[in-house]
């Protein structure tokens, strides 16, 4: 066994991977791999569950899932693929129609056979208990931040089928370091006890510390036990991707942990930007794909280490109207830095720690004590669809969109502009 940040880890067999930082993979190659892989397991007659991502996430997800699909159809004796909202908003009907590229209504022209649904982490009949992490064993995992036993409780059709099958893209991640592999189980298809359990332990190592961070946190590590309860076969394939683009630099296949590890050491030579000094503005543009506050909130987390101190970061998105349609608590307690929360833990302990997490994850670093108030160390205004008063109602800035200059900003010396803001990662060297 390896050691990682103090967290025991064990050994995986090695995955399988093409492409590399710089390289674009073609339709044609990638096929082919998705094919030889698959081909190899012993997945004959077996069901099999495809763990996808939802709109939130960037890559050739169309091309990926037809390869698997092509690979596995005929041979599985049932194929599901369910996607992982973790507590997004569910996908209508239209919305799985454009992300997996089929007429809508009409999924079986391109996948037929093929069952797609969508994780209801809001319905306990469509989750199961596959175990407990007890108390100690989260103790040692968080590094002694938290210490108190969770139910692990999957989406049932994981655990209905022989085989498990990630796919999706590798990014570097507010609460786990960098996405992809096991995340795709918890928090991707998890019961709310594990997902706000893991949340607010990233929470309290803080995004700025744990973002782009490589090897195995200790919220990795977290996902890591509560994946191995899964009692269906896991395997992954990983991806990473050219963001903004949907081309895919490379690709891993194996067990999710090696599949993981090897796309990450890509993604963490692919999706990081380094400057030399720090700013004191983003305007971070956020891409449609992110419908609320609680997505587009990774055009701040991705840019937070650059920012000084004092410094602002817009987030530009016309668009956003509401903040989070499925976690109201957000507009109760509004935004704030971890220590808010942490030194006034009587009044908070019972709200979701997903929600608490999302808060200090977006209002980033600061302090709180009950002379000073709370001192944030960076300003976060948004320029959205969302009224003055209402941003200002949860603690956050305002700045009218119709005024923003996008040519004047990106010219700006004194700003950094991000365009399709939420998925590079900015870092000072």
């Amino acid at each position: 066994m390896s050691r990682s940040s103090g967290i025991t880890v064990e050994p995986t067999r090695s995955a399988m991977t093409i492409g590399g930082p710089g390289e674009v993979l073609g339709d044609e190659r990638l096929a082919a791999f998705i094919y030889d892989q698959l081909a190899a397991e012993d997945l004959d007659g077996r069901s099999v569950c495809v763990v996808i991502p939802d709109g939130t996430r960037s890559c050739p997800l169309p091309s990926l899932l037809s390869a698997v699909h092509g690979a596995l159809a005929g041979r599985a004796s049932r194929l599901t693929a369910l996607v992982a909202l973790g507590t997004h908003a569910a996908m209508t009907d239209a919305d799985l129609a454009r992300h997996l590229g089929y007429p809508a209504g009409a999924a079986g022209s391109r996948y037929p056979g093929l069952t797609i649904l969508n994780h209801a982490w809001w319905d306990p009949a469509a989750l199961v208990s596959v175990g407990t992490i007890p108390a100690e064993r989260v103790a040692e995992l968080s590094e002694g931040r938290l210490r108190q036993s969770v139910d692990v409780r999957l989406n049932r059709a994981v655990v209905e089928h022989d085989v498990a099958l990630v796919v999706g893209p590798v990014f570097p991640h507010e609460v786990v370091g960098f996405s992809g592999g096991n995340k795709y189980f918890v928090p991707g298809i998890a019961g709310p006890e594990v997902i706000d359990l893991s949340h607010w332990l990233g929470a309290l190592i803080t995004s700025a510390d744990i973002i782009g961070r490589p090897g195995v946190t200790p919220v990795r590590a977290l996902i890591d036990e509560a994946a191995a309860l899964i009692p269906a076969t896991t395997l992954a394939l990983c991806v990473v991707a050219e963001s903004g683009s949907g081309a895919l630099h490379a690709a891993s296949f194996g067990e999710p942990r090696a599949a993981w590890s090897a796309a990450a050491e890509i993604s963490a030579r692919t999706h990081v930007r380094y400057l030399d000094r720090p700013v004191r503005r983003v305007l971070s543009v956020v891409p449609a794909k992110y419908a609320d506050i609680w997505t587009a909130a990774k055009g701040f987390y991705k840019v937070e280490p650059v920012v000084a101190d004092g410094g602002e970061v817009i987030l530009y998105a016309p668009h956003i109207t509401e903040f989070a349609g499925t976690h109201p608590e957000i507009l109760d307690i509004g935004y704030h830095c971890r220590d808010y929360f942490v030194r006034q833990w009587d009044r908070f302990s019972g709200v979701p720690w997903g929600v608490l997490a999302h808060s200090t994850h977006l209002r980033g670093a600061g302090t709180y004590d009950e002379r000073e108030g709370e001192r944030c160390r960076v300003r976060v205004t948004l320029a959205t669809g969302i009224p003055g008063d209402a941003a200002r109602a949860v603690n956050l800035g305002y700045l009218d969109p119709a005024q923003v200059d996008l040519d004047a900003c990106q010219a700006d010396p004194e700003t950094l502009f991000v365009p399709d803001a939420g998925e590079i990662l900015f870092r000072l060297r």
